[in-house]
């Protein structure tokens, strides 16, 4: 239950309990006046109404009274404390007043406190009961919030998507990865075609390449050209502080896949949790360790028509563990690498189309002056132009803000202001 909801249930108690307070003791302002006054005021006629109670009060309304008649007694104008032994008096002086011309009877009701205090008596063990309950209420939803928290700690942190919108259209630059990356993606459209022949596809797809090259658009690529369930998640989610957890977030993970065949399963840096073992670091019963056991089990129970692809990306292939490489699990490394001069081109020209730029930009210049640049720092680099366009008051990109992109994107903003010695010069 969220908080704000306790919080309004709580505010609502204490509200209720403040009114039936309230009404119990409430005297509604009236003033209280002597026995005598009282005596004084009925034979002059000036009282409309009486309540004699239980507990030997009186409560009065005047004739001239803003007080309408159906809201007396629970309002009244004002109240007189009498003694045991005047009741009967005050009896015998209506009784005079109704048999008397000259005055004029006020109207007599008598308060029962034996059946109000039996109502009492009633009520409040059950508003106890019912205010008991919903605060034993409250402890248990909080209790089972709790324990669903702690049932979760051990579920997988995966983000799923349903329908991925990347196709390989999208990623430019790349040709021969495509055509790598091609093949799962006709196993998954079409898994009868490899099964008839005998082939069997690989289980495991690990992406290297240097930072910014695109490995995890190429995998969201792959899902979005098979239409296909998207699994996606950090090697860094599988580990926490608590030993077994981390392979219980495995085994969640590949039980969820397994119910939404076809699908991918995209690991993002893999060498988080697939280091290689036996490097001293951690012991032999680390939680990173039980996890990468946790994921090899996994990937090794996979049957030849399992349509579950497990796509990896690292850009340490050194550091992971051979039995995590080995063939049966990640049986296809696909190098990504740094675009060439073609494929520099071809990524800003896709970067390009998101923003307005002039028409007589030469992307193939641009392409020869970011050499070794990744596809991130090239989307980068067309979009520092943007910003650089949007400073001078510009509609459009030019060439002149692409090529000062780059040296922002390499070396910093210019200091316009630096003083330098002759010796720095120097």
């Amino acid at each position: 239950m969220k908080k704000r909801t306790k919080g309004i249930i709580i505010f609502l108690i204490c509200l209720v309990l403040v009114v039936l307070v309230a009404t119990m003791l409430s005297d509604n302002g009236a003033g209280e006046i002597s026995y005598t006054s009282l005596v004084e005021d009925i034979k002059a006629g000036k009282v409309s109404n009486i309540q004699i109670t239980g507990d030997y009060v009186l409560k009065v309304r005047y004739n001239d009274s803003k007080i309408a008649e159906k809201n007396f007694p629970n309002k009244y104008d004002a109240f007189c404390y009498i003694p045991d032994r005047n009741v009967q008096q005050v009896y015998d002086m209506i009784e005079d007043c109704q048999g008397n011309t000259g005055w004029t009877s006020p109207k007599v009701s008598y308060d029962n406190p034996a059946r109000r205090s039996l109502l009492y008596s009633l009520l409040l063990p059950i508003l106890s009961v019912v205010l008991l309950g919903i605060v034993m209420y409250i402890i248990y939803r909080q209790s089972q919030g709790q324990n669903q928290q702690a049932m979760n700690f051990g579920k997988t942190k995966a983000r799923v998507t349903q329908s991925v919108k990347v196709r390989f259209s999208d990623v430019a630059g790349a040709e021969e990865e495509k055509e790598e990356l091609q093949e799962i993606v006709e196993f998954l459209k079409n898994p009868k075609k490899f099964v008839d022949i005998g082939a069997r596809i690989p289980k495991g797809v690990l992406l290297v390449g240097p930072p910014g090259t695109g490995k995890t658009l190429f995998a969201k690529a792959v899902a979005g050209e098979a239409n296909v369930p998207f699994f996606s998640i950090s090697g860094s989610d599988f580990v926490e502080m608590f030993v077994g957890v981390g392979a219980s977030r495995v085994r969640d993970l590949f039980d969820q896949a397994k119910h939404n065949m076809p699908c991918i399963v995209f690991i993002d840096e893999i060498d988080a949790v697939g280091r290689q073992r036996g490097t001293g670091l951690g012991g032999g019963h680390d939680e990173r360790e039980q996890t990468l056991n946790q994921l090899l089990v996994e990937m090794d129970g996979f049957d030849n028509d399992t349509n579950l692809i497990i796509i990896a990306a690292t850009n340490r292939p050194e550091s992971l563990d051979p039995a995590l490489t080995r063939p049966g699990r990640f049986d296809r490394r696909v190098p990504v690498e740094l675009p060439d001069l073609l494929g520099r081109e071809a990524i800003l020209k896709v970067h390009a189309k998101k923003i307005k730029i002039a028409e007589d930009v030469d992307f193939n210049k641009i392409a020869r002056m970011a050499s070794g640049a990744s596809g991130a720092e090239l989307a980068n680099i067309v979009n520092e132009a943007a910003l650089r366009a949007v400073r001078d008051g510009r509609r459009f990109a030019t060439q002149a803000d692409l090529e000062e992109s780059i040296e922002i994107v390499i070396a910093g903003y210019q200091k316009k202001n630096a003083i330098m010695t002759d010796h720095e010069k120097h």
